[in-house]
């Protein structure tokens, strides 16, 4: 299955090379933020939610632009810039010690990462052909998370709120492995240039964002995500986090143990989901990921419950809410860019990617912000029932979105039809 999975070309394969080594530092980072800048740096629980909403409404904000550039100018002359700056960025952090430089920081980190995982999406459709597209970005997600795994273990053998620099230290690490996939794409010449051919003086042009809005099917697979990502992905690094920490009163290595499971889960299961869903309908496989996102928020939820009386039980919980998340994501990280640029053209291939990254930047300024409020109403209850609901909404949109697609699109396996009997030619 591994092999089938890989890219045929070999700079696809040294692209998921990169991935795999930032990823790791990714790692180290992702499920601290919050502790790091509340528990070690002093910042009140609203103030950190507003400093992580920033940099999704930075990021938003900087996304279309990011797309633009990638179509006119060529994805490898804005990945390689922003890797060097999200690597500054992130550095930072361990500098950070007040709520003014923590937003200054979150700033540069969100102008690095606006336009980088549209970039290297688009770098791997170009790389890859439309047989082996979703295959490859489900390896793609596979090996990130296996990266974040690795990074997140480690950092839950380092990290201690009394001492603030071991957090300082892994964000120095972070830094670090961003540089790495830069340097790949550095050794690689001929990859990630313009896609759409240049036009003359009388060609019209292939249009822009309106174009992208116009594409009904696209705008209702951007309604899902936006739905699905703000009560499911962006509610990781802050709800998830402090709902395990406060409510259940698991200590904050269970949570790293926890994003190690959801390693294990997508790594165990992803090549064996690639090839189950091959074929199948994209989007009946988005609407279980709303189902399986729902289930594990009320794993979850149900350790909160149980946190008073079984501690042990508690932590399992939490576990297993991350486990049954991560098998959810490997239903929907292969699915959703591949049906992204199933409905791109080569022309406005960056624009379609940027849409789709933004999905994370505008779920990331609601998440944060609100998850904070809705975890202090009824002992995190109203919190739970919030992003479960979402997810099952998020189902329902994504079945809408069937009779929107063509066989292809939705990825159904069809046969080539028998060619018709030639007509003999008049005499």
């Amino acid at each position: 299955m591994l092999r089938r999975a890989l890219p045929r070309r070999s700079e696809a394969r040294r692209i998921l090379l990169g991935t795999l080594l930032s990823a790791i530092g990714r790692g180290l980072t992702l499920p601290f933020l919050f502790i790091y800048l509340t528990d070690v740096r002093g910042l009140t629980d609203t103030r950190a939610g507003l400093v992580i909403g920033w940099y999704g409404v930075v990021t938003l904000a900087l996304s279309p632009l990011g797309g633009t550039l990638i179509d006119r100018i060529g994805a490898r002359r804005v990945v390689v810039p922003c890797l060097l700056i999200e690597a500054i960025g992130t550095g930072s952090l361990a500098l950070v010690h007040s709520t003014g430089s923590a937003l200054l920081v979150m700033t540069v980190i969100a102008i690095g990462s606006s336009a980088i995982w549209s970039g290297q999406n688009t770098i791997l459709a170009s790389l890859t052909d439309d047989d082996e597209r979703q295959r490859v970005f489900g390896l793609n997600f596979a090996l990130l998370n296996l990266g974040i795994g690795i990074g997140g273990m480690t950092s839950g053998a380092i990290v201690d709120t009394a001492r603030p620099g071991t957090f300082q230290a892994i964000y120095l690490l972070d830094a670090v492995t961003y540089l790495m996939p830069a340097l790949i794409l550095l050794t690689l010449p001929g990859v990630g240039h313009r896609l759409g051919k240049r036009r003359g003086v009388d060609e019209p042009s292939p249009g822009g964002y309106l174009t992208v809005l116009r594409d009904r099917p696209f705008r209702r697979l951007v309604i899902f995500g936006l739905i699905l990502t703000t009560c499911g992905y962006a509610q990781v690094e802050v709800g998830f986090a402090a709902y395990a920490v406060r409510v259940a009163e698991v200590n904050p290595r269970v949570v790293a143990w926890a994003l190690a499971a959801n390693t294990v889960m997508i790594v165990l299961a992803q090549l064996l989901v690639i090839r189950r869903i091959e074929g199948r309908s994209r989007t009946r496989a988005l609407a279980v990921v709303g189902a399986v996102f729902a289930a594990a928020w009320l794993v979850l939820g149900a350790a909160g419950l149980v946190s008073g009386e079984n501690a042990v039980l508690a932590a399992l919980c939490v576990v297993l809410c991350s486990a049954i998340f991560g098998f959810g994501e490997t239903m929907l990280s292969p699915v959703m860019p591949a049906l992204t640029n199933a409905l791109a053209t080569d022309e406005l291939r960056g624009r379609y990617n940027a849409m789709s990254s933004m999905i994370f930047g505008i779920s990331g300024v609601i998440g944060p912000v609100t998850a904070g409020p809705l975890l202090g109403a009824a002992n995190g209850m109203v919190w739970v029932a919030t992003v479960v609901g979402g997810c099952l909404v998020a189902s329902l949109v994504a079945l809408s979105l069937r009779r929107l697609l063509t066989t292809e699109q939705d990825g159904l396996a069809t046969t080539t039809p028998s060619s018709p009997t030639p007509t003999p030619a008049p005499a």
